[in-house]
């Protein structure tokens, strides 16, 4: 039997900058993402010829992580079986180190280790290119869990642009059990704020300029995301969160994407300890997470067994 083992991460939003609502029902985005220590570890192993395609799931939260085709590593196989020209018969093992449902794309992170790592099971010869294609058909953040380290996202998130860092980030994550709809940020947001019409990378010329540097404190000044104020709308206790990290003196601190995941950036691991610690004392945190960025994105960590050519 031939298995492969792809390790994907996990992001964090530096900055999510959001325009008004579109007649396509799309917010174009300006998004700054970076990869943080925090993995999803997939492993797809051939099958029988006619099972299909099967799913299982260990890890914190394992049981609220689908099993059927509405999970992206589902979809994902049965994207690359296509572009192959092959039956999709595999096992997939999914093995979670991102926390579920906290807006840190660990349901994407799976998607987009599946996409390479079905690519070498089955020898499919999918090039970066072609794997991003199919990653954008997956869902906005599929296409970063390929690459990783930092990149700028426009359009809805997937239209990638590396950037530079040379600042090794230390973060921190304070991440509740109990979830924030997207839909239900975004719709908030419309009607609180309703955006700006256009949203520039331009407007993160700061941001960009102190990862270029590696200026860490100039990285948490820049920490901006125009959807705090609708989360923090839904969900106000994370305001206290917030100002927790503040008093521990973290470089910066936000809600991560639509949340609820709050992320505060610490000076060192000492400091992000000491963050941590804060939450931890206060009971803001269902779980905290210690995590450093920037990180690699998708990539083979084992393949055992022959190859299998098409």
């Amino acid at each position: 039997m031939t298995r492969v083992h792809v390790r994907a991460p996990g992001k964090v939003n530096l900055s999510l900058r959001v325009a008004a609502l579109q007649d396509d029902g799309y917010h174009p985005l300006v998004t700054t993402f970076q990869a943080v220590s925090l993995f999803e570890d997939v492993e797809v192993g051939d099958t029988e010829p006619g099972a299909g395609i099967s799913i299982s799931v260990t890890g914190p939260h394992a049981d609220v992580v689908p099993t059927d085709s509405s999970n992206l590593a589902w979809q994902a196989a049965e994207l690359v079986a296509a572009a192959a020209g092959v039956d999709p018969d595999v096992h997939i093992e999914i093995t979670k180190g991102v926390p579920v449902g906290g807006g840190m794309a660990g349901g994407s992170a799976d998607g987009a280790a599946t996409l390479v790592a079905c690519n070498a099971l089955w020898s499919a010869g999918l090039s970066q290119t072609d794997l991003s294609d199919l990653a954008a058909r997956l869902g906005s953040d599929v296409p970063f869990g390929l690459v990783g380290n930092t990149a700028v996202g426009t359009g809805r998130g997937h239209l990638l642009t590396p950037a530079m860092s040379r600042a090794d980030l230390h973060w921190v994550f304070a991440v509740r059990d109990e979830g924030l709809s997207t839909g239900a940020v975004y719709r908030a947001y419309d009607e609180h704020v309703g955006g700006p019409a256009h949203v520039s990378p331009d407007d993160d010329a700061a941001l960009l300029a102190a990862l270029r540097s590696g200026d860490a404190a100039a990285v948490g000044a820049a920490l901006h995301n125009d959807l705090q104020a609708a989360s923090l709308t839904l969900a106000p206790h994370l305001r206290r969160t917030l100002d927790l990290a503040t008093e521990a003196g973290a470089l910066g601190a936000l809600i991560s994407g639509s949340g609820p995941t709050v992320a505060a950036l610490a000076g060192d691991l000492r400091h992000a300890h000491a963050i941590a610690a804060a939450w931890n004392a206060a009971g803001v945190a269902d779980q905290v997470h210690l995590a450093t960025g920037p990180v690699h994105g998708a990539r083979i960590v084992t393949h055992v067994g022959p190859e299998r050519h098409p």
